[in-house]
């Protein structure tokens, strides 16, 4: 056996199921030992796309996304996939090949510093020298992933070192990191507090039922970040909606009068927090880089909640007499992008919907009411344009819920190959491209803060579904709304894609009072 089997025993007994990818020369060996492991490998058809696919896996399912890549191009290539997980925290297994150790970061073909590279857009970045560091290295990973999940972990391979035959396996110990030690401030600061309030992040997933509980007991109100939306279903009363820059008026409302805000499992970021008053901050995240606020606080969330006791509140009725629902001008017009994307959430509500990056992702964000944790998957602080069709493979291989796949017509050109992936494995993925022949966020920021004509932003489309046909998918062109309306059904199937012909609309402007 060599150091590539035992990787891949080591996978198999962590129970991965799939690995999404692409093979190349310096990680040969590795792609060997898969060909004869019960793992199944998806081959993308461009790296990129591995590591949008590993993100929503990880996501949807309870079990950890891993994309692989040859060295050079194919490692660079998963770059902005990585660094997109890296910064919505979300834990995946990043493997890359790499030239033999002797000229490993030296001018060759195909040689860049790979482990400088990840290690910016990674929690940790290994380049092990021998079998035994290989081994020490996935096993390190792996339960950090599973037991610490701050992002990304990165392995870089040598294909030498997947050949080595000597090496030595051991158990593993590794502890999570953790540093209560400003809870009994944070203790007495709840406990002179009239005002709290949740805010949610990914890293309070695992204790939703838990943190429900906490807030129907003592009358504490909740806000959600993009990516916490749904822990606590957005139809309940007490989920006030999502905070920062896209703010329900509710949520606005609440973070403007709270006294303590409690942020769990968040990165308390700008655009969450724009004028957040850190005085009143308690921080909770097992990533001691991204704490913030008063009250600093490393450990799990589970961690905090069962240490931290809590009062009943009694300032939410105030909150919940302002208005939530939007309403949006055109969701009743033929046929715009917020008309389409009404109807399509209203028809596929209970399913997996996930949005790339563009003017639709805006629409989608506003109007959709998250009822579970991941049943909106959008890579929210990177906003690659790409993500929408890879993600939605990842997530349908991860999950047995149908994917919605909302994209523009300008970000789904970006990974569009990835038709052929999606039909080789025969996915229940339905894609709406939103086709306004612009990059329209880009024409409606040259229109109105730099008071210029548009430039460079008009698309010459190919016909979609000539493309669709050419990959063996079904397609249908719409072209007003009532056509919309009557082709949408739930009992739909994938793969399909479907191409709606929408008018040019500028989204909201975001606000940023709060």
């Amino acid at each position: 056996m060599n150091v590539s089997h035992r990787l891949v025993e080591i996978l198999e007994e962590n129970g991965i199921e799939h690995v999404f990818g692409i093979p190349g020369d310096q990680i040969l060996p590795l792609y060997e030992a898969l060909s004869n492991s019960t793992i199944k490998h998806i081959l993308t058809k461009h790296e990129q796309a591995a590591a949008h696919a590993a993100d929503a896996y990880s996501r949807a399912s309870s079990n950890i996304g891993v994309c692989i890549a040859t060295a050079g191009p194919g490692a660079l290539n998963l770059v902005m996939g990585v660094a997109a997980a890296y910064k919505d925290s979300i834990p995946i297994l990043v493997i890359t090949g790499d030239n033999d150790l002797p000229i490993r970061d030296k001018n060759y073909f195909q040689s860049f510093p790979l482990r400088d590279i990840f290690e910016n857009i990674t929690v940790e970045s290994y380049s092990p020298l021998n079998g035994t560091e290989a081994i020490y290295a996935l096993k390190a990973s792996l339960y950090a992933l599973k037991n610490d999940p701050k992002g990304p972990i990165h392995i870089n391979l040598s294909k030498d070192v997947l050949l080595f035959e000597e090496f030595t396996d051991f158990d593993l110990c590794y502890l999570c990191e953790a540093d209560l030690s400003a809870i009994d401030e944070a203790q007495k600061f709840i406990n002179n507090s009239k005002k709290t309030l949740f805010v949610l992040g990914s890293g309070a997933i695992s204790q939703s039922e838990e943190i429900k509980l906490i807030s129907k007991e003592y009358n504490i109100p909740i806000t959600t970040t993009y990516n916490g939306r749904g822990i606590i279903s957005e139809e309940d009363d007490l989920n006030l909606g999502i905070l920062g820059i896209r703010s329900t008026p509710q949520a606005l409302k609440a973070i403007g009068e709270a006294d303590s805000v409690i942020a769990l499992g968040s990165i308390a970021s700008n655009r969450t927090f724009p004028n957040l008053d850190e005085n009143k901050l308690i921080h909770v995240n097992i990533d001691k880089k991204v704490l913030k606020g008063k009250y600093q606080i490393q450990g799990t969330v589970k961690d905090f909640l069962l240490n931290i006791n809590f009062k009943k509140q009694d300032w939410i009725s105030d909150i919940l007499s302002i208005n939530n629902e939007r309403y949006f001008e055109g969701v009743d017009d033929d046929l715009t992008p917020q008309a389409a994307i009404k109807r399509i959430l209203n028809k596929f509500r209970d399913d997996i919907i996930v949005a790339d990056a563009g003017s639709h992702t805006t629409w989608v964000s506003l109007m959709h009411k998250a009822l579970k944790p991941n049943t909106l998957l959008f890579p929210a602080a990177t906003a690659p344009m790409g993500y929408g069709l890879p993600a939605a493979i990842g997530a349908s291989l991860g999950s047995d819920k149908q994917i919605i796949a909302i994209n523009g017509d300008g970000d789904f050109q970006m990974n569009l190959q990835e038709l052929a992936t999606l039909k080789e494995n025969n996915l229940d993925v339905i894609v709406f491209i939103l086709n306004n022949s612009e990059y329209g966020i880009i024409r409606q920021w040259q229109e109105d803060f730099y008071e210029m004509k548009p430039y460079q932003v008009n698309l010459n489309n190919p016909d979609f579904l000539k493309l669709s046909a050419a990959y063996g998918i079904d397609s249908v062109r719409i072209n007003n709304l009532s056509d919309l309306e009557y082709f949408l059904d739930p009992n739909l199937k994938g793969p399909l894609l479907v191409e709606v012909l929408v008018d040019k609309q500028n989204i909201p402007l975001p606000n940023t009072k709060n």
